[in-house]
């Protein structure tokens, strides 16, 4: 169970009759992750593990996860527990997650054009959307983070809208897109131009409304330059056009980049 959330930590001591180990980086976890840095996109760190029976701590140094982000960490940390009960050796552990290849759409790259990375990203709910973009902005170093979202269901965006207002924080630049309704009626007053709205009254100073999938690219090559990062998150078809974009940029380009 990660004890970094709240609502996790208060159930643990309600939980009688099950084992129980904790992760995180949380200092009172089982399993804690520490020394975090992030060098070209991959996140280095160690994991302390801990005995609840004698207290002693087994450190496991020199770890690298070929991604960024704490949330990827974190998870990393949960299965490094599982290792370690199962057995596995320091040094399996680090191979192990060294060739980590990372999961379809959690922030795969797509392509690249021009010294411009692209990404594509599952995340659809705020609390997704924030972590992917603390990720895309650590990883980014001094580049910007474009990010490219289409709300998925009127009636998610209807009941999280203040979160989804305030998720972008992260990105220097939101191109939102038309809301994804998979199969949902439209919802008066939940719209892209709604989010637009909402996350500019929220505070963000850049917010863009697309107008149409087609404009996209051009919109991009126009405001990208080399060392940024373009992220396109949500759950409809917008996976597509991350994939579609470094050609299109290329194509745009005549052929060059």
């Amino acid at each position: 169970m990660c004890l970094d959330h709240p609502e996790v930590q208060a159930l643990v001591g309600r939980i009688e009759d099950r084992r129980i180990i904790t992760y995180g980086d949380n200092p009172q976890a089982d399993a804690r992750f520490v020394d975090l840095k992030t060098e070209a996109g991959a996140s280095q760190f160690a994991v302390l593990i801990r005995d609840r029976v004698t207290g002693e701590e087994r450190r496991i140094a020199a770890l690298e996860l070929p991604m960024p982000g704490k949330h990827n960490v974190s998870n990393a940390t949960a299965a490094i527990a599982v290792a370690v009960q199962l057995g596995l050796s320091d040094e399996a552990i680090r191979k192990g997650l060294a060739g980590f290849s990372g999961v379809k759409r959690r922030f795969t790259r797509t392509g690249a054009w021009n010294g411009i990375a692209v990404f594509d990203d599952y995340g659809h709910h705020p609390v997704e959307i924030r972590a992917v973009l603390q990720a895309a902005r650590v990883a980014a170093n001094e580049g910007r983070v474009i990010a490219i979202v289409q709300p998925h269901r009127y009636s998610r965006l209807a009941s999280l809208f203040d979160d989804f207002c305030v998720a972008f924080n992260d990105a220097d630049t939101v191109i939102v897109a038309d809301v994804y309704a998979a199969g949902e009626a439209p919802i008066e007053g939940v719209s892209r131009d709604t989010l637009v709205g909402g996350a500019r009254a929220a505070g963000h100073r850049n917010v863009i409304a697309l107008e149409s999938p087609d404009r996209l690219a051009p919109m991009i090559s126009a405001m990208a330059k080399p060392g940024d990062f373009v992220v396109f998150l949500g759950a409809g078809n917008i996976t597509q056009w991350a994939y579609a974009l470094p050609g299109q940029l290329e194509t745009l380009a005549g052929g060059q980049g």
